[in-house]
């Protein structure tokens, strides 16, 4: 579709059936005008059949394994004046992009609008209840304890998300933690208090579970957010603050499962930071 309002992004490496799956949420939707990008991270399985989608662009990279490469990869090549993002195990319900557009539209201060998810892991529907960080407007100091947007919930302006750079390509855990963090530093953001968005799941792997862990790909995101200046400036004491933190309470788990030499490179890390002026 020429000029679609919406460029619609997923990212998928040897998913073909949940891809599938994802892909057909999107058909589903009752807005119409958008253009839907398959970027494939060098699958070995089904996935290149969807070149053969009249619906779908279907672009193949190298593999990298990098969530926010491929991604960006996608954004080169978006018409749209908004983009979203799907991951390939995912699912939109019918009403999502009609129901953000409806809300963006109304506030051309805001640069994203998310949704509420819903989480499921196999058949099982986790509760979100216990979930009370902010989610609308000025949300930046939560943002910076925990990822508080998903990257399936989003609908964003694509020019704000070329003025921010995208997300960083060198990280391969956290990488939506760091981009929301600099969106939030700078705009308030829209949310919708529908669930949305399906967050699945299940025996497939996933990045976030590759690792075991994921605080300390945090922790490499606020360095980089005060290292390499990506930041206003009133938002840095806030996040040194947090970052402090989360390297106390990393480095104490660290230490007790043998860690000590990743404890200490973020510690002298962190004083190499308070020496540069911090």
């Amino acid at each position: 579709m020429d000029n679609p309002r919406v460029s619609i992004i997923i990212p998928a490496y040897n998913r073909y059936p949940l891809l599938t799956e994802a892909v057909e949420s999107v058909k589903a939707q009752s807005f119409r005008d958008y253009e839907l990008i398959v970027v494939d991270d060098g699958s070995d399985d089904d996935t290149p059949r969807f070149r053969n989608d009249e619906d779908v662009r279907y672009l193949q990279i190298p593999h990298c394994g990098m969530p926010g490469a491929v991604r960006n990869r996608g954004v080169e090549g978006a018409q749209g004046e908004y983009i979203a993002f799907l991951d390939s195990d995912d699912l939109w319900l019918p009403e999502k992009l009609c129901r953000q557009l409806t809300m963006l539209d109304a506030q051309p201060a805001v640069p994203l609008v998310h949704t509420r998810e819903f989480w499921r892991r196999g058949a099982k529907t986790v509760s979100q209840k216990g979930q009370k960080h902010a989610r609308e407007g000025n949300i930046f100091s939560d943002a910076l304890w925990k990822c508080t947007i998903g990257p399936s919930t989003v609908l964003m302006r694509k020019a704000v998300f070329e003025e921010l750079g995208g997300f960083d390509e060198s990280l391969e855990v956290a990488e939506d933690y760091e981009f929301w963090l600099r969106v939030t530093s700078r705009y308030p953001v829209a949310y919708l208090d529908e669930a949305l968005t399906v967050k699945r799941a299940g025996d497939w792997e996933q990045l976030s579970e590759k690792h075991g862990q994921i605080e300390g790909f945090r922790i490499e995101a606020l360095f980089r957010l005060l290292e390499q200046d990506r930041l206003p400036r009133d938002r840095r004491p806030e996040t040194l603050a947090m970052l402090k933190r989360k390297i106390r309470i990393w480095s104490s788990g660290a230490i007790k499962r043998g860690r000590n030499i990743e404890a200490k490179a973020f510690v002298d890390r962190l004083e190499r930071l308070a020496l540069d002026g911090e």
